[in-house]
């Protein structure tokens, strides 16, 4: 049976100071200086405008992604997160993770974030090798990754993750285990360790680096995951490791099918809607401009409702697109987020999180045990070592 999930909230803050040559997310140089106050103004607007999805629930993580959201100075992080409060109350232990890069601390330090509210920092460090830094684009070096990480550690957050990429152009096995051994030195509870990949619309796709080949690729990860066990960081995801009890809460609530709240300039959200007994994905207006253009229009009708944000109109002015899952691809996309986590499936949670009888998935199922995919007992599914391997070969059994 179909029931309401945790909530989350994410933030997307689309600035950084330039783009990297491999990312493909919703992200715009720097030019100038940075709308911060129209642009929280407008978040508060967008969000205000969401609150038909919350169905009173409270938020149980917040993640603040970009670009790069440490642009934003303390105070304007600290005024969006009171603000967020004032709309939606928070879970007494909320998770409250802000993305930042080593390079990108112009106006305040870590510890200025922590006071704002922040309990959680992502700090994009990618790699520790100066020449790899140059070839990824980064505007920070070796050394100011360090620094950050220290003062990451100094400032008292609850935990703080370091991004770590493998696979990087020209990067051999040693390199890559060099990255791993200074980043767990700096006893981060949480690394993101993740293989860089080409994509489209991104530089690299249209001017391919030389990256390592595949029996490499295998050797760097296999080795990678080793080391990583050896000293004390669990895998709980394909590519998420943590000490025990600092897993990214805010990503299981992904990976696990629950609820979140998209705002800012292209933000995607997923939200289960008990009246309807459905689940929609929403997307926001992708260009600053755009996104911008829209908090005046947004504000006024905040403004009718007798200044109550609780009652604000059903349609979000911010939003381009509102659309519900169809049933048929419900079981194909709970298992597109699930099977990235290395832990068992209740069969309960996947009633649950899509309303489906958790027999739907019977033939499929029965195609990747076959093949030696995965094992289920009465409660559960369990990916096998080779499942883990070969999730897309899992997936493709439940399309059509």
């Amino acid at each position: 049976m179909l029931q309401l999930p945790p909530l989350s909230l994410y933030i997307h803050i689309p600035w950084c100071v330039q783009k990297c040559p491999y990312c493909d997310f919703n992200s715009h140089g720097q030019h100038g200086e940075l709308p911060q106050q129209a642009y929280v103004d407008a978040l508060l607007a967008d969000l205000a405008q969401d609150m038909d999805y919350v169905q009173g629930r409270q938020l149980h993580t917040i993640f603040i992604g970009g670009g790069t959201p440490s642009l934003f100075d303390a105070k304007q992080i600290e005024r969006l997160l009171l603000g967020v409060q004032a709309l939606i109350p928070f879970e007494k232990d909320i998770e409250i993770t802000m993305e930042a890069n080593p390079g990108t601390l112009e106006h305040d330090d870590f510890s200025a974030y922590r006071a704002a509210g922040i309990t959680r920092l992502s700090i994009g460090v990618q790699s520790f090798a100066k020449d790899k830094l140059n070839l990824l684009g980064r505007i920070h070096d070796q050394n100011e990754a360090v620094v950050a990480a220290q003062k990451a550690k100094q400032a008292n957050y609850l935990s703080f993750n370091l991004d770590l990429m493998h696979g990087l152009p020209n990067q051999s096995f040693t390199e890559a285990m060099s990255d791993i051994d200074t980043a767990v030195a700096l006893e981060p509870p949480h690394l993101s360790w993740y293989q860089l990949t080409i994509e489209p619309n991104t530089l690299f796709h249209s001017k391919p680096p030389q990256l390592p080949d595949d029996e490499d690729l295998w050797q760097i990860y296999q080795q990678g995951q080793q080391k990583l066990a050896a000293l004390g960081y669990e895998q709980y995801e394909i590519s998420a490791y943590a000490k025990p009890g600092f897993q990214c809460r805010h990503n299981l609530n992904y990976w696990q099918f629950g609820d979140y709240l998209g705002i800012g300039c292209g933000a995607h959200g997923k939200v289960t809607l008990m009246d309807n007994a459905c689940i929609v994905r929403t997307v926001k207006i992708k260009h600053p401009k755009g996104y911008l253009a829209c908090a005046e229009t947004a504000l006024c009708v905040n403004q009718s409702h007798d200044a109550d944000p609780s009652t604000s109109a059903k349609t979000n002015h911010f939003a381009t697109a509102v659309t519900p899952i169809l049933s048929e691809d419900m079981g194909l996309e709970y298992l597109m987020n699930r099977l990235r986590l290395m832990t068992a499936i209740p069969k309960v949670e996947f009633e649950q999180r899509t309303g489906l009888t958790h027999t739907s998935l019977d033939a499929g199922m029965a195609k990747a045990q076959a093949r030696g995919l995965i094992t289920q007992d009465e409660t559960h599914w369990q990916l096998t070592s080779k499942g883990h391997m070969f999730v897309n070969d899992i997936l493709s059994q439940f399309i059509d």
